[in-house]
């Protein structure tokens, strides 16, 4: 039997040593961000999405070691066990295959195959499936008479079906194999409840329906059991070629399940065919079922929390407009539209609310107010939030610059969980004076200057890019979306001076507590000067410095590579390089023909592992770079304003706000955003739609068809 780290090389294609030293990593509290940005030579380069799949996959595999040795040790006074089965428990691969081996030990109550063995049925049905006996109702009432029997021959052939049944059902080959099957070779049936299609008419197309096990996709399997657990549907799975008992389950050992004895040949007789086929109608397929619609049902929500969490990588990843003077601007109509005014740090300098729009119509009184504000803020960008009025604020704004020729510019941007934001604990921290509408106008300004730094506060499943995933379960989606804030707040890189708790709380090696210390010292003793003052903050200590120091970054501080992401523990490898070339460590920032030099030195450093050279010479050479792309928005046509604006044919701009598995959706301007069917996506086969479209792109479409009646766009991209 392989050690977990032999099983875990194999698996990942990885050497044994890497194998080793990821789990020591792990087991000695390091993070995947610091492991796949500083330990590199430790795991052969593996990726930061590798190292959660390895993370997981250990975690499984220490879980079904421990489970092994429960199992065995509640088997161990059992006499029934025997070594095979105590080996096979111990080889077991997964949980289905070791919860099926021990099954057959833990039953909580009689079966009616129990209740057979106890009438000495056990030695009939031995023989009638080996083929000693036959299965008549005359050579059984014979048997009866022979063995003093007080059942029937009715009731005995029943009793030797259910210990058939139970035995090959019990089986954990013939369960293992079985499942394969169905998986492989199965389909999956839909079909409407009696009495339910009125009230199920949103689940029309799977009132009669069914499709290959092994290419449903996630997005209908999804809905297929959202229509089970509303009770509209009943799914059921079967094998697509017969329904009988499949030929890939006849094992050499199934005359062993009934006498113990090794079969002359696995030649199948019509008797056992016949019992077999029974069997698999009366429990194997019914138990099979169950476990396959599990895993099906389990792999649809993995496809859904992974497009999900695609999604809101793409939306953190998505460039920032930077430090500029931003009006935030939170649309509506009778309640008006909010206005909030942040510095170049994201700081409220004004507020304030318009009446533009129906039932008030002060629009002279809502256009004074905003020149007042781009004026005496200088403002450079107006953020829009998307949502209602959304539009019709956006054209107000923009005739309002064009008439009074104005240094500024509209953009609209998504406002999605800037209301879940408004009304959190961390806003109203933040703000505590602020009302509750103002601070969603906030929100939006300040995720259009960095969409990472915002973003962060708000709980990912409020955020909007996800498809349902109010049908799989919370405690999953929510560590895997987690997973990528911390992922993409680690890879961006964070300014220690200006981050907020929500922020920091994410960064290598910190907690929410850590987090508040942090800035709780910045507030009581001003700028942190350096990556060494970490040190000073309470409950950081050096393996949590370890964790996070090169993640925070300082700019203009004492020391010159803490704008960087060299980590300080690399800070003397990079004074020696500089002496190399005479030269200073912060003289080797931007310097590109001392790096090149450095470069070529490379194998002279025979000391340092080739990652951890070739990475500070890239952080060298752009020191503290922000991997996002370089910002671009969309510029919505502004004679369309509403679904009814739109018509076939027409060429728009519009922000991709959402990729799944058959397409992506854009928001077009006009509050029902449109679909480009993977179809449509590019002239030639799309395998992935995340291959050519992410959420945050601008994207170029013409319009296909518009239903008013159902809200429908169907777009095609252009040009990608």
């Amino acid at each position: 039997m392989n050690s977990i780290p032999d099983n875990l090389s194999v698996e990942f294609s990885i050497l044994k040593k890497h194998s080793n030293n990821i789990i020591q990593l792990f087991e000695e509290g390091a993070t995947v961000p610091f492991i796949a940005r500083y330990r590199k030579e430790s795991t052969g380069g593996m990726s930061d999405m590798d190292l959660r799949s390895f993370y997981d996959r250990w975690q499984y595999l220490v879980e079904l070691g421990k489970r092994k040795e429960s199992i065995l040790s509640l088997l161990a006074d059992d006499s029934a066990v025997t070594d095979i089965i105590r080996k096979k428990i111990q080889n077991a691969t997964s949980k289905n295959e070791l919860e099926d081996l021990y099954a057959p030990f833990k039953k909580a109550r009689k079966t009616k195959a129990d209740e057979a063995r106890e009438q000495g049925l056990q030695p009939l049905a031995a023989l009638i499936w080996s083929g000693d006996r036959s299965d008549s109702v005359s050579a059984v009432s014979a048997w009866c008479k022979q063995t003093n029997s007080k059942v029937t021959p009715e009731q005995a052939l029943e009793g030797v079906l259910e210990i058939v049944s139970e035995t090959i059902a019990n089986d954990s080959d013939v369960l293992k194999q079985g499942r394969a099957e169905l998986l492989k070779n199965g389909r999956i049936i839909s079909r409407v409840l009696r009495g339910k299609k009125e009230l199920g008419e949103k689940f029309r197309d799977y009132f009669d329906y069914q499709e290959d096990i092994n290419k449903v996709p996630a997005h209908r399997l999804l809905a297929l059991f959202r229509g089970k657990k509303e009770s509209i549907l009943k799914l059921s799975v079967a094998l697509k070629y017969s329904a009988s008992y499949p030929d890939t389950l006849l094992f050499p050992h199934l005359n062993q399940l009934f006498d113990g004895t090794q079969p002359e040949s696995n030649r199948v007789t019509s008797v056992q065919r016949r019992y077999l086929n029974l069997a698999w109608d009366k429990k194997l397929l019914p138990k099979l079922e169950t476990d396959v619609l599990t895993q099906l049902k389990d792999r649809a929500e993995e496809g859904a929390i992974q497009v999900f969490a695609d999604n809101l990588h793409d939306l953190l990843m998505s460039a920032p407009a930077g430090a500029f003077r931003v009006l935030g601007v939170d649309p509506g109509f009778r309640n008006g539209v909010k206005l909030a005014v942040i510095d170049e740090q994201g700081s409220v300098l004004d507020h304030g609310v318009i009446y533009p729009h129906g039932p008030q119509n002060r629009t002279q009184e809502a256009e004074a107010t905003l020149l007042s504000l781009i004026n005496r803020h200088r403002i450079a960008w107006l953020a829009v939030g998307n949502g209602t009025a959304s539009r019709e604020t956006e054209a107000l704004i923009n005739a309002l610059i064009t008439q009074q020729q104005l240094n500024c510019r509209a953009v609209v941007v998504s406002e999605a969980g800037a209301s879940v934001y408004s009304a959190s604990p961390i806003a109203i921290q933040e703000f505590p004076d602020l009302d509750v509408t103002i601070r969603g106008a906030v929100s939006i300004a300040r995720r259009f200057q960095d969409p990472l730094a915002e973003l962060v506060k708000i709980d990912p499943q409020a955020i909007g890019v996800g498809q349902y995933q109010h049908d799989v379960k919370v405690s999953l989606l929510s560590k895997s979306l987690g997973n990528v804030v911390e992922d993409c707040v680690n890879r961006v890189g964070v300014d220690i001076n200006l981050a907020s708790v929500s922020l920091l709380s994410y960064v290598s090696g910190l907690t929410q507590r850590l987090a508040q210390n942090i800035v709780e010292y910045r507030q009581q003793k001003g700028r942190i000067e350096s990556r060494a003052e970490l040190l000073k903050i309470k409950g950081i200590g050096e393996k949590c410095f370890e964790q996070c120091a090169g993640f925070l970054r300082i700019l203009n501080g004492k020391e010159a590579l803490d704008q960087s992401g060299v980590h300080p523990e690399s800070y003397l490898l990079v004074q020696q390089m500089a002496e190399r070339l005479s030269l200073e460590a912060h003289q080797l920032l931007n310097n590109s023909h001392a790096l090149q030099q450095l470069k070529n030195m490379a194998p002279s450093m025979a000391q340092v592992d080739g990652f951890t050279y070739s990475d500070i010479l890239t952080e060298l050479a752009k020191p503290g770079r922000d991997p996002r792309p370089e910002f671009r928005y969309a510029v919505f046509d502004q004679t369309v304003q509403t679904l009814d604006d739109v018509h076939e044919g027409m060429t728009l701009e519009g922000v991709v706000t959402n990729v799944a598995a058959f397409g992506a959706f854009v928001d077009i301007g006009v509050h029902q955003d449109g679909l480009i069917h993977i179809s449509q996506l590019a002239n030639r086969f799309v395998k992935d739609p995340r291959d050519l479209v992410r959420v945050g792109q601008v994207v170029n479409v013409t319009v296909l068809e518009v239903d008013v009646q159902r809200k429908r766009i169907a777009l095609k991209a252009n040009g990608l």
